[in-house]
């Protein structure tokens, strides 16, 4: 199964990403394993397999490590991103200069199998929720450096994304309310900077701070750490004057209950910071 197509990230974005990987693993003397072990003019066939099922993602970062560590590697993909795909399912096959295919080995592994895991995982989540409204976003919860793919793959998962980040809109937390002195006041001073271009949301703890929220106008409301029966109390307030999003320590075992509430989204850190890498291997091709 292969959801609807996620436009892969452009290769300027993701080459800084591959060379701060490279250089961190190459250090000051490079692969002398395979330096020492393997013929300078030893050519290689090896294949990327996948050895669990699950979602792919991250072909393009793995092909782009074999390419600055050699551009001669001949990178042959055999899915794309976004593919549901079985255990031993081959991902990809490269071919070329056998040192220069296990340099780059750990680095393409190492992005594919955590993006990959990001992937299934959200794959999962939204279709253990998909007799529901409500859809799966991410959050700002992620490795320093990895957000643009951390947060690409949520998107390869059939998942949506959040703020990517500070300056994408204002969401209003607790802290700013407390520093404000209410939420009321926090909502006005935002309504005056955003003008009509910068979306605004708060965050509301209780369902006093949500009618406060409400009445200020405020177009989406992110209902924190709220019981799935308050939920639905909040959600039936909110028809017809906001849009609506749970959120605070949602897991797989929980979500259900959160969407079945009626909430519109269910932001989910647990995406990009908890789920576990999907094992994927090179494998060597006699």
């Amino acid at each position: 199964m292969t959801i609807e197509k996620e436009p892969t990230l452009d290769d300027v974005l993701l080459k800084p990403l591959v060379d701060q990987a490279l250089t961190e693993d190459l250090g000051r003397r490079g692969d002398v394993t395979s330096q020492a072990t393997i013929p300078a003019d030893m050519q290689a066939q090896l294949q990327i397999k996948a050895r669990q099922a699950g979602v792919i993602c991250g072909i393009d970062l793995a092909r782009l490590s074999f390419a600055l560590v050699d551009a001669q590697i001949e990178f042959i993909a055999q899915v794309q991103d976004g593919e549901t795909v079985e255990a031993g399912a081959v991902l990809a096959t490269v071919k070329g200069n056998a040192r220069h295919l296990l340099t780059a080995e750990r680095t393409a592994l190492n992005f594919m199998t955590h993006l990959s895991g990001i992937a299934t995982a959200t794959r999962q989540i939204v279709d253990s929720v998909a007799q529901y409204p409500a859809q799966i976003t991410c959050t700002r919860k992620t490795i320093p450096g990895l957000r643009i793919v951390q947060k690409y793959a949520v998107r390869c998962g059939g998942g949506r994304n959040h703020r990517l980040g500070l300056d994408d809109a204002i969401l209003i937390k607790d802290n700013h309310i407390a520093i404000a002195g209410d939420i009321k006041t926090a909502i006005q001073q935002a309504q005056k900077f955003a003008g009509h271009l910068i979306p605004i949301e708060v965050e509301v703890d209780t369902l006093e701070q949500l009618e406060q929220a409400l009445d200020a106008g405020v177009s989406l409301v992110l209902l924190d750490n709220m019981s799935p029966e308050t939920l639905s109390q909040a959600v039936a307030m909110c028809q017809g004057r906001a849009k609506t999003e749970a959120s605070g320590g949602i897991t797989p075992e929980t979500v259900q209950a959160a969407a079945s509430t009626g909430v519109d989204f269910i932001a989910m850190g647990y995406l990009t910071h908890s789920t576990t890498a999907l094992d994927i291997g090179l494998d060597f091709s006699a």
